[in-house]
């Protein structure tokens, strides 16, 4: 029986009104029968070659229409089910390709040759990338030629020993032997490049190394061998800029996926916090929201565990004095109190995917009347936002934003507020 798609599910598939699921579906596509698909209004040619293999993108054939309505359903279903009762959602904001700014990809050998990119959907395999629409493209040149210099790396490194002690001549097919997780960042400088679970070994491969970050002119090349970060490579302290402040960047920090991404949540944060003179900016990171709202007229308290982030937004923010009170804090452990945050005319949120819990009852106890929260998790976000609601908030605006493209990752800006009894 043929039969149409009607939504996207979650994760990604279509879903027919009888419950049949199909992947690579679009609305008004047609399901028949035999499984195959007969493609609708809605369904679009997918940008990349890879699509399909690659698990990094689950939504290439949405047309854009489509896309911003899975985006804006994924949070407005979020909202419902814990019957927060949004008193507006805002059309959603997608960033557009080639604007995500951090990548973490996986290099592996196999057959003699390098292969760096994304697994599959399901899967431990690798789908080696030969494009990648969703990345900059400062981050996509620069793949071929780390392959090139993983390939070189593994040959310069020393012999493998054989049967007594002596060396192993190695054979083409087992060169190189290794995986390593790479983590690429476009900051202030360029490129920051971060090579995990994998050493120089050798003047040869340091030598290589230099080289290829000196020509491709690299911010930072940082390599991790098991005990932590060391910095090969750095002519200038690196940097990134949040709310007109240079902040240093630590190696692997986390940073919104894209910039204008970033600039949508800051913006709702700032139209919202509009005349606030007091915030407490928990979970702040490098001060995303907390540099960004700071100014003469308002004092921001930012609370984060990580010590060397803390540290970061503390300089960025004393360099350029900045009212910023940075606190070195685990607020899973040792969320503020209600009366620490009774101090406050507002708070904003932004924690990892688990959400807030701990923090949040204190704010629901707490005489603080405006809460921005964002999220990365429309579930954890709708459980906490359940608690606010118990508390006398009211959720007074939505805002989905599509930082991931054609992913089934949603983010969110949202905006309680709690009258005056």
């Amino acid at each position: 029986m043929n039969e149409e798609i009607l939504r996207i599910a979650s994760k990604g598939d279509g879903v027919t009104a009888s419950g049949r699921f199909a992947w690579g579906a679009a609305p008004g596509d047609v399901l028949r029968a035999d499984g195959t698909l007969e493609w609708g209004p809605h369904h679009v040619e997918p940008a990349c070659r890879h699509f399909g293999r690659c698990g990094g993108c689950q939504l290439q054939q949405l047309d854009e229409e489509t896309l911003e309505a899975f985006v804006e359903s994924r949070v407005a279903n979020a909202s419902s089910s814990q019957e927060l009762g949004a008193e507006r959602i805002a059309a959603p904001y997608l960033s557009p390709p080639g604007a995500r700014r951090r990548a973490s990809l996986r290099a592996e050998s196999s057959g003699g040759r390098i292969a760096i990119g994304f697994r599959e959907a399901k899967s431990h395999r690798l789908v080696e990338l030969e494009e990648c629409p969703v990345l900059v493209p400062e981050i996509t040149v620069l793949l071929g030629p780390l392959r090139k210099l993983l390939i070189t790396m593994g040959k310069a490194a020393p012999a493998r020993k054989g049967p007594r002690g002596r060396s192993a001549k190695p054979s083409k097919a087992d060169l190189p032997r290794m995986a390593c997780d790479i983590e690429m960042t476009l900051v202030d400088q360029g490129v920051d490049l971060g090579v995990k679970g994998l050493t120089a070994e050798g003047l040869a491969a340091t030598e290589a190394m230099l080289d290829f970050a000196k020509d491709h002119g690299l911010a930072r090349l940082t390599m991790d061998g098991g005990y932590g970060y060391e910095t090969v490579w750095e002519p200038a302290p690196v940097t990134v800029t949040l709310g007109e402040t240079p902040v240093p960047f630590p190696p692997g920090s986390f940073l919104q996926a894209t910039k204008d991404g970033e600039e949508a949540l800051v913006a709702a944060a700032r139209e919202w916090l509009e005349g606030a003179v007091s915030v407490a900016d928990l979970f702040s990171g490098l001060g995303t929201f907390a540099l960004a709202l700071a100014s003469p007229t308002c004092k921001v308290f930012a609370a984060e565990a990580a010590r060397d982030v803390h540290l970061a937004c503390k300089h960025g923010a004393d360099r350029a004095q900045r009212p910023v009170f940075s606190a070195h804090r685990d607020l899973f452990r040792n969320p503020l109190q209600a009366d620490e945050l009774s101090k406050f005319e507002a708070v904003v949120l932004d924690p990892p995917r688990a959400g807030a819990r701990e923090q949040v009852e204190c704010i629901a106890d707490s005489s603080v009347h405006r809460v921005v929260y964002i999220s990365c998790n429309p579930s954890s976000w709708s459980r906490d936002g359940a608690r606010l609601i118990e508390a006398g908030f009211r959720l007074v605006e939505l805002r989905p934003v599509g930082q991931f493209r054609w992913s089934t990752h949603v983010e969110l800006a949202s905006y309680f507020v709690r009258d005056p009894q």
